[in-house]
């Protein structure tokens, strides 16, 4: 039996797992639409297609399955780009449906028209750079074969986002049926072998270090390997530093967790390193440019430095190392344990390493007392479960406490502003943990609208907003670095209440520490739709120019 290419998308879509799709409907699209309507696959309307690919990125990054997004020719497509950019700089499985003009007025000037023909923009050639797979498919006797092959990159280890856009009139056109079963829908792939010998030389650098310290990065997450690397720091007493992205790898709370390792922490993570560690330890970790402070060399010389990720093109990317293993985390940190077999654990308390790094924090951010408070009574309302969508960062960072029971999406990627709003709309379409997503005054405005997605599908959403009436880090480089010559960072915010208003939420602004409290009795944080704004002083500057 033939059906229309558009259904046979669909179908595809259904077989990967794939049950929401985040997007805009319009002309050039509306074929695969019309097949969603009777799928299983549940769409969500969004106000703006970044938003739609930043919900698919939130939805990926706090499930592990499929985000999926949808837009039609040109414009739509266009406004994929930033939400795409970001979820390929963070390797998440975010599949993205365009549609495009018929095939036989490409190069004629069609309304928006994006096939690259006859001085059209080229759709496909935008997404090139941002996906690890990009397709315009103009036939339907290959379709199958691009189709696998996006099935492929999806569900790899390694995945990334995908672009499939769809002439009109091929989604029209008609496939026989049973040409489904041609695709082949993977598990995820195998770990693969491990060196032997590599580990078994790590495993005896781990032994003959007098103080390790492990350094935790995103990978360990994704690995699912958050209790092995406890267990390993417990065996060894080695600290644990944690890159941003993995904040929480380890309860926060422990005495061994040293906090996140970064320019723009507290510095407690780097202090530990450079007075005690003889050896230290990457876990999926890439040491980028925010975790190495720049690549400071200072943080490796005199040292033993191991590297484990399952990337290989990450493996001395940065630095030499003396054992570097490409291997899944789990499976590493599982041969590891084993081989250190029967030794007991230290007979000693654990290590206080992790002492005075809340501290560290608050010296840090001594100007920010009314954050500081309301970050410690997030800990304490929500010890888990619990979901933090952060575009702001430096806050959080230092002043909140993630445990292994809550999980922590620092706006990593490509850092773009207007991200976690709907990034945590996407998660709560997944997950049921409370959400919250924090966000500059700034930031906010690049995304507001999209809390009436929030409000549209019912979805719970905290957000919490600071008020300073700058671009924040603007504000603070230009007061740093140029003398305080001040252009384009200070704007007149809305009143937030009335907007909060009009948008069918709670508000609630806080100018004292006693409303911090209020706000935390009297909101309902789980279920609740609310906007929680914050003042802070414009001219209050974290400094992390001189924490080298």
């Amino acid at each position: 039996m033939e059906i229309p290419v558009s259904e046979f998308v669909v179908r595809f879509m259904e077989r990967l797992g794939i049950r929401h799709i985040f997007g805009m409907p319009g002309a050039h699209i509306l074929p695969v639409y019309d097949a969603l309507h009777h799928a299983s696959i549940h769409t969500v309307l969004a106000k703006h297609e970044q938003g739609a690919a930043f919900m698919a990125g939130g939805y990926a990054r706090a499930s592990e399955r499929i985000g999926a997004c949808i837009a039609t020719a040109g414009p739509g497509a266009t406004n994929l780009v930033t939400g795409i950019a970001n979820a390929y700089a963070d390797r998440l499985p975010v599949l993205a449906v365009t549609g495009e003009t018929s095939t036989h007025i490409f190069g004629k000037g069609g309304l928006q028209e994006s096939s690259g023909e006859g001085g059209a923009i080229d759709q496909v050639a935008l997404f090139q750079g941002i996906t690890r797979y990009a397709r315009l498919v103009e036939r339907t006797d290959y379709l199958p074969n691009v189709l696998g092959q996006a099935a492929r990159i999806l569900r790899s280890r390694d995945p990334g986002p995908v672009l499939l856009s769809f002439p009109f009139n091929v989604q029209r056109e008609r496939i026989e049926e049973q040409r489904l079963e041609e695709i082949a829908v993977p598990s995820l792939q195998s770990k693969g072998a491990l060196d032997g010998d590599r580990l078994e030389r790590l495993c005896e650098h781990l032994l003959a270090a007098r103080h390790p310290v492990i350094v935790a990065g995103y990978g360990c997450i994704r690995a699912g390997a958050q209790e092995l690397v406890e267990r390993l720091s417990r065996r060894l007493n080695a600290p644990v530093a944690s890159s941003l992205k993995a904040k929480g790898v380890i309860d926060e709370e422990s005495p061994l967790a040293l906090g996140s390792l970064g320019v723009t922490s507290g510095g407690h993570a780097r202090r530990h390193i450079l007075e005690r560690a003889d050896l230290l330890l990457f876990l999926g970790a890439g040491f980028n440019e925010r975790t190495s402070y720049t690549w400071d060399q200072a943080l490796l010389n005199g040292r033993i430095l191991l590297q484990v990720d399952r990337d290989p093109g990450q493996l001395e990317k940065a630095f030499h190392a003396d054992v570097a293993l490409a291997g899944d985390v789990a499976e590493v940190l599982e041969g590891v344990l084993r081989r250190l077999g029967d030794r007991p654990e230290p007979e000693a308390a654990p290590s206080p390493a992790g002492e005075g790094k809340r501290q560290a924090g608050r010296d840090f951010l001594s100007g920010f007392g009314l954050v500081a408070r309301f970050f410690e009574r997030l800990e304490e309302r929500f010890p888990g479960p619990l979901m933090v969508f952060d575009d702001n960062i430096i806050f959080a960072q230092n002043l909140f406490q993630v445990s292994s029971r809550n999980r922590y999406f620092p706006n990593s990627g490509i850092s773009s502003l207007g991200h976690a709003i709907p990034a945590a709309i996407g998660a709560r379409f997944v997950q049921e943990a409370p959400a919250f997503a924090i966000v500059g005054d700034g930031g906010f405005q690049m995304c507001a609208m999209e809390l009436m997605t929030a409000r549209n599908y019912r979805i719970p959403l905290n957000v919490v907003l600071f008020n300073n009436g700058t671009m924040g880090l603007i504000r603070k480089n230009q007061y740093q670095q140029y003398g305080g010559r001040y252009i384009d960072c200070d704007f007149v915010n809305p009143d937030f209440r009335l907007l909060a208003e009009a948008f069918g939420m709670e508000h609630r602004r806080v100018e004292r520490e006693e409303e911090v409290d209020a706000l935390f009795e009297e909101l309902d944080l789980e279920e609740g739709l609310n906007l929680i704004e914050i003042v802070i002083d414009k001219d209050a500057f974290p400094d992390y120019r001189t924490r080298r």
